[in-house]
């Protein structure tokens, strides 16, 4: 598999029509039990709310989804929602959408824009992450070449995540596998084969995108 997209963390957004509220919740998920759990939680927290629509997609394939209007119009809440999810092309999330009625029936085509609209502002303040076959590399050198190997480092937009200082130095960071090859040939031309570095792991690592 080369890669999917998925979410880390938890998102938020809102969006009101004609005095109704949607607050719309993105979930990083797992499992049915997750999202079994994060439903009733909110369903709890909302209790005095009208309506709970939500999708979610699970699954490297993305072939385990569903979606619910919760009592809305049948198409209006919950495929507007798994439309947000598809056009980043996630898995792993859970979007939910709480509806607070302002008193003005909206419409079928209003109603599923406004579910959508609160999705997608969900969505966008949790962050997509782009999740692919990569490793975590130690790289170890000397300090005279740590400024030159940081430089390097950001023109392939690899981000360090972890410096430890000793009688060397030791910069940790997540490489995509196809991009690993290359960085290896440049730090070691870089050192003239004195920068070492190690793998430590490897598996689907999140990048941004």
């Amino acid at each position: 598999m080369a890669g999917y997209h998925t979410i880390e963390k938890r998102g938020a957004g809102e969006y009101d029509e004609k005095k109704s509220r949607f607050l719309g919740e993105a979930i990083p998920v797992s499992s049915k039990e997750e999202i079994d759990a994060e439903l009733a939680r909110i369903r709890k927290q909302y209790f005095d709310a009208r309506h709970h629509c939500f999708a979610y997609v699970l699954g490297e394939k993305r072939d385990n989804r569903r979606f619910s209007d919760d009592g809305e119009p049948s198409g209006t809440g919950g495929m507007p929602i798994l439309n947000v999810i598809d056009g980043e092309a996630c898995t792993g999330i859970l979007i939910v959408v709480t509806r607070y009625f302002g008193g003005t029936l909206l419409g079928a085509g209003p109603l599923a824009r406004a579910y959508g609209k609160a999705a997608k502002a969900a969505l966008d303040d949790a962050g997509i992450v782009e999740r692919k076959e990569g490793a975590v590399l130690q790289i170890m050198l000397s300090y005279a070449q740590l400024d030159s190997a940081l430089y390097l480092l950001k023109q392939e937009k690899i981000r360090v995540d972890d410096t430890a200082y000793t009688d060397a130095v030791a910069l940790t960071c997540h490489v995509p596998e196809e991009e690993k090859a290359a960085l290896l040939e440049k730090l070691s031309a870089l050192g003239r084969g004195s920068i070492r570095v190690n793998e430590i792991s490897h598996g689907f690592y999140g990048f941004d995108t």
